[in-house]
């Protein structure tokens, strides 16, 4: 079943929401307020989670809550990698929920932390014991990204390219399995915290992994699942029959949905960072997804 909703991912990194198009977020928290009044409106007992930021950024919150962007959320979230891209050591992580719980009153979910396999397996494998060590038991959600590699004949989600060195090819070893579904070692060291610490698993448009990955979360044990829908996706062709089958194969979990992506024919300029034209649009997108898949008790009936 669906948990709670997340109002986009990474408004405050570039590969998720373009600055120079809106440079002081006030486009984003508007759009935020609309799509967490719509959420609740067809669903007041699901938890709305504003977008995990990346880097985290207890400024950036009191930029957003200053906008109002926090009035329609019941819960903000962070994103973490310090042995991959952040200039701050893993064992900071407790100091760093600390920082944004400083600023806003509101539960602190931590929606994707990670370690990539890109140097080594083993430094993996150590950095799941060492993230669950330092923080299960801090945060209502913890989700460990991810599951699968990214497939090589993928492009990440990044505005960084092949121009930040490995920064960009960490990106493809981020599972816990390899591209071709075999198992690294940080496999096993997660299994004994899959109860508590849940995975973040996004799906690509009618991705093929879907089955498979859903085995693997049940042979592991999790209960807490972090996923998305693409509202560029959502005008594609054949787009709610991959919603439904994608949300039908994950009911039994909790799921953390994330609304995310503007359609490029939307958006300002035609990219999926872009603030959207009208951003009431994708509040529309938000509550016809909840309708559709989370409904409210009288929509229900």
């Amino acid at each position: 079943m669906i948990e709670a909703v997340k109002i986009w991912n990474e408004p405050n990194n570039k590969s998720h929401w373009d600055p120079l198009l809106d440079p002081d977020w006030t486009i984003f928290s508007r759009m935020a307020r609309l799509a967490g009044a719509a959420i609740r409106a067809e669903n007041p007992s699901l938890t709305r989670v504003l977008g995990g930021i990346s880097p985290i950024d207890p400024a950036f919150i009191d930029r957003l809550d200053r906008h109002g962007a926090l009035e329609e959320v019941d819960a903000v979230a962070v994103h973490g990698f310090p042995l991959d891209w952040n200039l701050w050591s893993i064992e900071e992580w407790p100091a760093k929920l600390d920082e944004i719980k400083a600023v806003t009153g509101k539960p602190v979910w931590i929606t994707e932390v990670g370690v990539s396999s890109f140097g080594s397996e083993e430094v993996q494998a150590w950095g799941v014991k060492r993230t669950a060590d330092l923080l299960v038991g801090r945060a209502p959600r913890i989700h460990w990204y991810s599951l699968y590699d990214l497939p090589k004949t993928w492009e990440a989600t990044t505005r960084h390219k092949e121009a930040e060195g490995s920064s960009y090819y960490r990106h493809f070893h981020m599972g816990l399995l390899r591209e071709d579904g075999a198992p690294k070692p940080g496999i096993d060291a997660y299994r004994p915290y899959a109860a508590q610490m849940g995975l973040c698993q996004w799906f690509h448009f009618e991705d093929h992994r879907l089955e498979e990955a859903v085995g693997w979360l049940k042979r592991l044990g999790v209960r807490h699942l972090r996923t998305g829908l693409s509202w560029a996706d959502s005008f594609r062709p054949g787009a709610l029959n991959w919603f439904d089958r994608q949300m039908d194969a994950l009911a039994e979990f909790d799921v953390t949905v994330t609304f995310c992506f503007t359609p490029e024919h939307r958006g300002i300029q035609p990219h999926h960072t872009s603030p959207p034209l009208e951003p009431e649009e994708f509040a529309v997108f938000c509550a016809n997804m909840v309708r559709r898949y989370a409904p409210g008790t009288s929509a229900a009936a």
